[in-house]
């Protein structure tokens, strides 16, 4: 119950304001900053350690799991049609041979990123899990699960860039969209979590910084025109280049 766990300590919590900037930087990884940040630990499970470590002469954010899972959580109160660009870099040594990426035995992740969308009720909250796929082909997207509420979209896949940065740019607002065919609500909270507490393997994951970014002119006018409705499996935007992070 990973994921559903990640929704309840957001709705226990009051999220942050943000003021009004071009770019918010939430992820100061490259600054060895986890300011805002806070751990989230499952009881069934041990604990993914997270630390800074250099890379390339970089600073970055290592997640080493080992049968374990936990996440880390940054809470915000932000409106996704104001910025509804996510940015970030990641990189992973290799995939988890066991899992399987749409069951619950097999849910393990190398480098995920959440973005959640509480409503109200838990039932009710939303997530998009933007992950590196073990099982699923980049640009897929499935239904975590753990809840119909939470979709997963493979943004790179299996082994082919494995031990190399690669950097990312999606549109939230038009991945919520075309996942749940419905105007986006406000965001509550950024995640990243690396995990094989189900497949009984270990992991590493490396994130570089996360920056919230507000569209240019053409993209606010587009993200503002009626879309139809879609289910997963949709073929969303995205930006994916070997990187430095």
């Amino acid at each position: 119950m990973k994921s559903i766990f990640i929704c309840i300590s957001l709705i226990m919590f009051t999220t942050l304001p943000v003021m009004a900037e071009n770019e918010l930087t939430i992820g100061k990884f490259s600054s060895a900053d986890l300011s805002g940040w806070k751990e989230q630990t499952y009881f069934s499970s041990k604990k993914t350690a997270y630390s800074f470590v250099q890379d390339n002469g970089k600073t970055v954010l290592m997640g080493r799991s080992n049968n374990s899972a936990s996440g880390m959580i940054y809470k915000i109160k932000l409106d996704p049609q104001k910025y509804p660009i996510i940015k970030w870099s990641w990189k992973i040594e290799h995939t988890l041979k066991n899992a399987n990426d749409r069951t619950k035995e097999g849910n393990d992740f190398a480098a995920r990123l959440y973005v959640v969308f509480p409503r109200g009720f838990f039932s009710s909250t939303r997530a998009i899990e933007y992950v590196w796929g073990n099982t699923m082909h980049s640009g897929e997207s499935a239904r975590s699960p753990y809840s119909k509420n939470f979709v997963m979209i493979a943004v790179d896949s299996g082994d082919g860039l494995a031990g190399r940065w690669v950097f990312h740019k999606r549109n939230i607002a038009e991945d919520y969209r075309n996942s749940f065919g419905e105007e986006v609500p406000k965001i509550g909270a950024i995640a990243i979590m690396t995990d094989s507490d189900n497949t009984h393997e270990s992991s590493i994951g490396y994130y570089g910084d996360i920056t919230l970014m507000q569209a240019p002119k053409e993209e606010e006018q587009k993200s503002k025109e009626p879309s139809q409705k879609e289910q997963p499996g949709f073929n969303g935007s995205s930006a994916t280049t070997p990187a430095v992070p």
